[in-house]
C-alpha cells in the first residue's frame, strides 16, 4: 500500500475556533443555557445572583453571553470570574449595562493567565448596591473555546 503525504496551505483564510457551550453548576442537564431573575438582597441565606458553569475540559478561551429578557428597562450589574483549580479566581467583567429586552452582549473571549487552571466560570448578576435590578430577567451562558 502507498502512503501519500499532502499539505495543505491556507492562504487569506482564517480558522474558528470551535467552541462548546460549558454546563452550568447544579443544572438538570436540560439546557446550558441559564435564565434567572435578579432577587432582592437577603439579610440571611443565599441570592441567587451567583451561577457557576463548570469547566468539562480544556480550553484555550472562554466567551460569557448575558441577554436581558425583561419587558421594562433596567440597569443590570454584571460581574464574571475564572474561577481556578488552586482556589483563586480572577474577575474579568465588572459593568452596568442598559440592554433593551432580547439584546445584551459577549464578554471575552478571556484566557487563563499562565500556570493557571480554570475550574470554572461564575456569573454575578445583581449586587445589594443597585436595588433597581432587582425582578430583571435574563439569560446566560458560557463557551469554551479550542
Amino acid at each position: 500500500m502507498l502512503a501519500i503525504g499532502l499539505t495543505t496551505t491556507l492562504i487569506g483564510s482564517s480558522v474558528k475556533a470551535a467552541c462548546a457551550f460549558l454546563p452550568p453548576v447544579g443544572g438538570d442537564g436540560s439546557s446550558d443555557i441559564v435564565k434567572k431573575r435578579v432577587g432582592k438582597p437577603k439579610l440571611l441565606g443565599r441570592t441567587n445572583w451567583n451561577t457557576d458553569f463548570a469547566v468539562n475540559g480544556v480550553y484555550r478561551s472562554y466567551k460569557l453571553f448575558f441577554t436581558a429578557d425583561s419587558t421594562a428597562s433596567g440597569t443590570y450589574p454584571v460581574e464574571a470570574y475564572l474561577k481556578f483549580t488552586d482556589g483563586s479566581n480572577l474577575r474579568v467583567v465588572q459593568e452596568s449595562m442598559t440592554p433593551p429586552i432580547g439584546t445584551g452582549r459577549m464578554f471575552g473571549p478571556f484566557s487563563a493567565p499562565d500556570g493557571k487552571t480554570v475550574s470554572q466560570i461564575n456569573f454575578k448578576i445583581g449586587t445589594g448596591s443597585d436595588p433597581d435590578s432587582t425582578g430583571f430577567s435574563y439569560r446566560i451562558s458560557v463557551q469554551g473555546c479550542n
